[in-house]
């Protein structure tokens, strides 16, 4: 209580409002001002230390709930990968063993989905390709593989392709080059190739040459995993792909060279030697189409095609080492196992 106030408390001294008295004789302004105590204001606040952040290595790995977890080296979900591949190969194998022509509808979903996704994936990139004459001409091109041979496929690839050039005129000049360009690209790289692996069908003995193609490229991707998993050190392609080395190169030609040689020998009664020959050829191809989609996801900033398949990404992400080993496989067995 301030002596003889009304019950307020004391607020500090009162600030003198108006002109400042005259300083005293014989000082200056400057040093009056000097000489007056300094005016109240707030308390200084007492310096705050933040704590540092604890490292991720000083309280271990943190789970977030919906963020990617580690998957380790793999890059990837391998019980989801090993429990999917699973899946679609019982479905390729029932559709061969069962009822040959069965694997042509499955041949038909696989390339329509990868068409989409492969579609969509350049128009993250900027590029308009027609997808309506791509998906018409992919069902035209399989139906005329199957039913008139290799003449029939080319037919319908050279028929597709026309169609994606009129198709994209309806839309204007502008751009028209790189879209019609990317529909071409859509359809030489998806139906055409995949035609062959309707071509490696037609022949009576069609099944044993698609399951020695198909396992073949199975084992060049368990293969060259495995042994770049354990032993991989010297990078094959780092700009496209880090993770491939060239020793997972050697074991994908010894994976495909010892599951391409009983096949092509037993089931095909083909020579030894080419069934070496097929293996390490269909080696260098599914490498090469691994290598080929990774430059065309780098290029375009995506890490998958789709998200349908857990643990592969899309159905392109599948067929990516397929496609191009499917035309190789064919012209192989054409020479060392004439239908």
């Amino acid at each position: 209580m301030h002596p003889g106030g009304s019950g307020d408390p004391d607020t500090g001294p009162i600030p003198i409002l108006g002109p400042r008295p005259a300083p005293p004789p014989g000082r200056s302004p400057a040093e009056a001002r000097a000489a007056e105590p300094p005016a109240p204001g707030p308390e200084p606040r007492a310096a705050v230390t933040e704590a540092p952040t604890p490292t991720t290595e000083e309280i271990g790995p943190t789970l977030v709930p919906g963020a990617r977890q580690p998957t380790g080296r793999a890059g990837r979900n391998m019980v989801a990968a090993i429990g999917v591949g699973a899946g679609l190969g019982a479905v390729i194998l029932a559709s061969l063993l069962i009822y040959r022509p069965a694997f042509l509808l499955v041949v038909t979903a696989a390339v329509l989905v990868a068409v989409v996704e492969l579609v969509r994936a350049l128009q993250a990139g900027g590029a308009r390709p027609p997808v309506v004459p791509v998906l018409v001409g992919t069902v035209a091109m399989i139906a005329l593989a199957w039913t008139r041979g290799g003449s029939g496929l080319v037919v319908g690839f050279l028929l597709t392709v026309l169609a994606v050039l009129l198709w994209r005129l309806g839309t204007g000049p502008a751009g028209y080059l790189r879209d019609a360009s990317a529909g071409v690209l859509v359809t030489l790289y998806v139906p055409l190739l995949a035609g062959f692996a309707v071509l490696l069908l037609v022949p009576d003995d069609g099944a044993a040459r698609v399951l020695a193609f198909i396992a073949t490229v199975v084992g060049n991707d368990v293969g060259g995993f495995a042994a770049g998993v354990l032993f991989g050190k010297h990078p094959m392609a780092p700009s496209i792909s880090p993770k491939k080395s060239w020793e997972g190169m050697a074991g994908s030609v010894l994976a495909c060279v010892l599951i391409a040689t009983p096949i092509v020998v037993l089931a095909l009664e083909g020579p030894w030697w080419g069934g070496v020959l097929f293996g390490a050829a269909l080696a260098v191809t599914a490498t090469i189409g691994d290598l080929g989609e990774s430059l065309i996801k780098r290029d375009l900033g995506i890490k998958d095609m789709g998200n349908l398949l857990p643990g592969h990404g899309g159905i392109m992400d599948r067929l990516d080492s397929l496609l191009p080993s499917a035309a190789v496989a064919y012209l192989l067995l054409s020479v060392l196992v004439p239908g």
